[in-house]
């Protein structure tokens, strides 16, 4: 059955009529008073209102704003317990450091398979009802080879972008031994979670892993067939952006501390510089220099980093938000970060955009444009969610749009 969505007061695309869906996003590009045609999960077209075709179905959009799904391209959504006491030290002046990651580990551990996956389904369900249409997740919390193998698994069960991360921390049994975690990461670990992932990454930070452990994390991951990627020069500046860049990882994440050798890696070797606010939000820590990195040509994500520590936020909006208001974005750049841009973080091209061809991933509104995201913060401005042209989600307590 296919459907038109029409009288779209702003149709965001990210795509040009001459833009092939198979090379993926394009520029920011909106368009007033248009509509869209979903047909077997994929859009079929888009142009004026005016100009439209008949469908089977019609949802008038009154309008409101209509944006492609935001894909969100970094999250730790399998996990167990919450840290609120450490976030709350940190608001009282205690700095962030890596080592918290172990008190998660310590209740992921201990909880069942049924309690990690309710936590994970809500998490997801959270994203959704606020436009995330494709979401990436990472292991982690585990780190023993059985642990990590089940997080893995339940990743899978809500997306397809899945990423081993079990070089995120040494884990408490293997303080005195990071050559023996490292074995264990490379080895049986790796193994047992490879087949339910797609990409594999390392914290490569001070107080995390060095270089060298970086390196060999991610060409143990490709030879099994992994795709690399990087969280990289979060707590102070480190290697971890020249590992990436050498890796020919698709993105380097955080990306807070950088020297101008590292944004001319980032920039000659197209690795995405994915950036995450909310982390900065709740860190306290200086917010990455976005205009530094789009004036020397390095393609920018926006992600939620949605985690119990460092970041407990599952919402796109308020990533978008921070990054115009702190990082210097405009709404424009913000929008495409946080769609096309995850969508290249994730070596995408039939998501991010809404070109014929496209994934039917769309967002309503309750705005007329896309700026919204960052002038009315906090508010919550979904209207309704399509995913591979289903409608997945609408507001609850109200019509999300005009009967056509």
């Amino acid at each position: 059955m296919s459907t038109l969505i029409t009288n779209i007061g702003e149709l965001v695309t990210n795509a040009g009529p001459d833009t092939d869906p198979a090379a993926g996003p394009g520029p920011f590009r909106a368009q007033p008073g248009a509509a869209l045609v979903i047909d077997q999960g994929r859009v079929a077209w888009t142009g004026p209102a005016a100009q439209a075709p008949a469908a089977d179905e019609k949802v008038d959009c009154a309008g409101r704003a209509v944006l492609p799904g935001f894909v969100d391209s970094h999250a730790h959504l399998v996990f167990a317990g919450e840290r609120s006491a450490e976030f709350a030290a940190r608001m009282a002046g205690r700095p962030y450091q890596a080592g918290g990651i172990r008190s998660t580990v310590t209740a992921t551990r201990a909880a069942p398979d049924a309690v990690l996956r309710a936590n994970l389904a809500a998490l997801a369900g959270e994203m959704l009802s606020q436009g995330t249409t494709t979401l990436e997740c990472k292991t982690g919390y585990g780190l023993t080879v059985e642990d990590e193998a089940r997080s893995a698994a339940l990743a899978a069960e809500v997306t397809p972008e899945v990423t081993f991360l079990g070089a995120h921390v040494l884990p408490p049994e293997y303080a005195g031994d990071p050559a023996g975690y490292l074995d264990l990461v490379c080895g049986p670990m790796l193994a047992a979670c490879a087949p339910h992932a797609r990409w594999i990454d390392v914290f490569c930070e001070q107080g995390a892993f060095g270089a060298d452990e970086a390196a060999a994390v991610l060409a143990a991951g490709r030879a099994a067939g992994l795709l690399p990627r990087v969280h990289a020069n979060q707590l102070g500046p480190g290697p971890g952006v020249q590992v990436a860049a050498a890796a020919g990882a698709a993105a380097a994440d955080h990306c807070t501390y950088l020297s101008d050798a590292d944004v001319s890696a980032l920039a000659e070797s197209a690795v995405v510089a994915t950036l995450l606010p909310g982390v900065e939000f709740a860190t306290r820590q200086p917010y990455p220099d976005a205009r530094r990195l789009l004036a020397a040509g390095v393609t920018v994500a926006l992600a939620t980093d949605c985690n119990p520590g460092s970041c407990f936020t599952s919402s796109m909006p308020l990533c978008v938000a921070l990054a115009v208001r702190e990082m210097r974005l405009t709404t424009e750049e913000a929008v495409w970060a946080a769609t096309a841009g995850g969508a290249r973080a994730l070596r995408r091209t039939d998501v991010g955009h809404l070109a014929p061809g496209a994934r039917a991933d769309l967002v309503m509104l309750d705005a007329p444009s896309h700026a919204y995201l960052a002038y009315r913060p906090g508010v919550p401005l979904t209207g309704a969610v399509w995913q591979a042209g289903r409608l997945a989600w609408q507001a609850p307590g109200k019509p999300a749009w005009q009967p056509g």
